[in-house]
């Protein structure tokens, strides 16, 4: 008994290994295919936005941060990947691999610090410069109260589409919280307001649409799996029983 425990533990580890190479590398790659210009910024939102909320989802928080922590950082060092955006892909993969396991308490506290540090970062956070900046931020801690309450009752797509929000708006606000520590003493307070204001309606646009993006390859990809009889040995995301 002791062997064939034994056996599956170096099995589970070999396959966790071998789905953290392959996407990694998938990662890397997604990194650089734009999808969209990032408001305010010469970058681009890419593919790999959308690919770190459905791997978390898919195969839990370790494969999920260690793919886009791996991958991110290849691109990092070659120049192309931004700082604030390896942040916030790693930030998602982590949150949407929590959610996949129900880790309720964890996933609101992590979110929660998130909010707080980000919002009354000193001097230039949106609390003291323009609070209504946030609301969209709050409407996905929200959002994950409602996951936590209602899980057991949604279907798979609906179950992708809200961790997906919300995994993708945690990786926003770690993102936000970088470029707040990075660029405070490139702009005066009177810039920092002028970014709240003009982002406050277009960030939750970017967001919405990379859940969206990640809800169809999230969903794609476990059918794939489950016709494969594939997920529970992956252990992802359940679906809801007819």
């Amino acid at each position: 008994m002791e062997t064939d425990t034994s056996g599956s533990q170096r099995s589970t580890v070999s396959k966790q290994i071998a789905l953290t190479i392959c996407f990694s590398g998938l990662y890397a790659i997604t990194c650089l295919i734009p999808v969209f210009r990032i408001v305010g910024s010469q970058n681009f939102i890419t593919l790999a936005a959308m690919l770190a909320p459905a791997v978390g989802i898919l195969f839990g928080p370790l494969i999920g941060t260690a793919s886009t922590l791996t991958g991110g950082l290849i691109v990092f060092f070659t120049g192309v990947l931004a700082p604030f955006s390896l942040v916030s892909g790693v930030v998602a993969g982590f949150l949407a691999g929590l959610i996949q396991q129900g880790k309720w308490r964890l996933c609101l506290f992590t979110y929660g610090v998130l909010l707080l540090s980000f919002g009354f970062y000193p001097l230039v956070g949106p609390v003291w410069l323009f609070p209504l900046y946030m609301w969209f931020q709050i409407m996905g801690f929200s959002a994950l109260i409602w996951l936590a309450k209602h899980k057991g009752n949604l279907s798979i797509a609906i179950k992708f589409l809200t961790s997906s929000l919300v995994s993708t708006l945690a990786g926003q606000i770690a993102g936000s919280l970088v470029f707040e520590v990075l660029y405070l003493p490139v702009f005066d307070l009177d810039a920092w307001r002028g970014i709240w204001i003009a982002t406050m309606f277009l960030y939750p646009a970017e967001r919405t649409l990379i859940a969206f993006g990640s809800t169809i390859i999230g969903v794609a990809v476990f059918k794939a799996l489950k016709a494969a009889c594939l997920t529970q040995t992956f252990k992802g995301i359940v679906e809801k029983p007819s």
